[in-house]
């Protein structure tokens, strides 16, 4: 849930310190994995939990980009510590090579102790951009969205219901116009998760720094017409009662009413989308 780097200690009990990470289980089927941030590392051990003892688990990720607080946690998933363990990566190619050369240049000596290929799973790299997929049941669309380098926007549809993940987002420079692209990610969602990284006041001194506003996210999520909103990738100087304070002025906002519901992400946290 948080951006930038992970935290730890007694302000970050309720919302979380570790970076971008988000599951999306569909029934029976593996699950779809937003981003490889620090949260990848319990949620491997949840994911062995709940498959049993002695049994390979096997994910999909979308991976935004590769920014630090998005891939830093791959080599912590327990699952990919074990033989059998598997994962399909879906993201981003960059101007300097595929996104396999890439991670393979990260996660190496004298970086990390192992490269990739000794995490004993097998981790396969798509590289994508405007793309729609199928991921078992689920349609996924993916979308360049503005950041600082290539980054991708999802939305995920199954059972008649809709998530849109804008992890990362480059808020336009009047705050009012919307990316089509997010628009068209974001359009009457169930649930948007949206990056809703500064207040208004310290935007005015990172305003180029490819974040928004927790009133920008409200924007979005509300001109796209979606249901709820979920305010992600909480600033590392936002402890648990800033951040009790920026969900209730986000609730606040004129625009919020148009929205079922705003909620502050943490770890932990469950949405139930159900089927419509």
């Amino acid at each position: 849930m948080r951006g930038s780097c992970p935290c730890s200690g007694g302000s970050y009990v309720r919302y979380g310190g570790n970076t971008a990470c988000i599951a999306v289980h569909l029934d029976d089927e593996p699950p779809i994995v937003i981003d490889l941030g620090t949260g990848l590392r319990p949620l491997g051990y949840e994911l062995e939990a709940r498959i049993g003892a002695g049994r390979a688990v096997e994910m999909t990720t979308l991976l935004s980009h590769l920014h630090w607080d998005h891939i830093v946690g791959l080599p912590f998933c327990t699952p990919l510590l074990r033989e059998g363990g598997r994962m399909e990566v879906y993201g981003p190619g960059q101007d300097c090579g595929t996104l396999k050369e890439v991670m393979d240049k990260v996660v190496q000596p004298p970086y990390f102790p192992v490269d990739i290929k000794g995490l004993h799973g097998q981790i396969e790299f798509h590289d994508v951009a405007d793309d729609d997929v199928a991921i078992g049941s689920a349609k996924v669309k993916m979308r360049v969205i503005p950041h600082v380098g290539t980054t991708l926007g999802f939305r995920v549809e199954v059972g008649g219901s809709s998530a849109a993940f804008i992890c990362d987002h480059q808020a336009s420079a009047d705050m009012m116009s919307v990316s089509p692209a997010v628009l068209e990610l974001c359009d009457g969602a169930d649930l948007v998760v949206h990056d809703a990284q500064y207040t208004d006041s310290e935007y005015e001194l990172k305003a180029t720094w490819g974040h928004s506003t927790i009133s920008y996210a409200v924007h979005v999520a509300a001109e796209a017409g979606a249901k709820r909103l979920a305010l992600f990738h909480h600033d590392p100087t936002h402890g648990d009662d800033d951040m009790d304070q920026i969900l209730g002025s986000a609730r606040d906002l004129p625009e919020a009413g148009k929205l079922d519901e705003v909620l502050a992400a943490a770890e932990g946290m469950v949405v139930d989308l159900g089927s419509n």
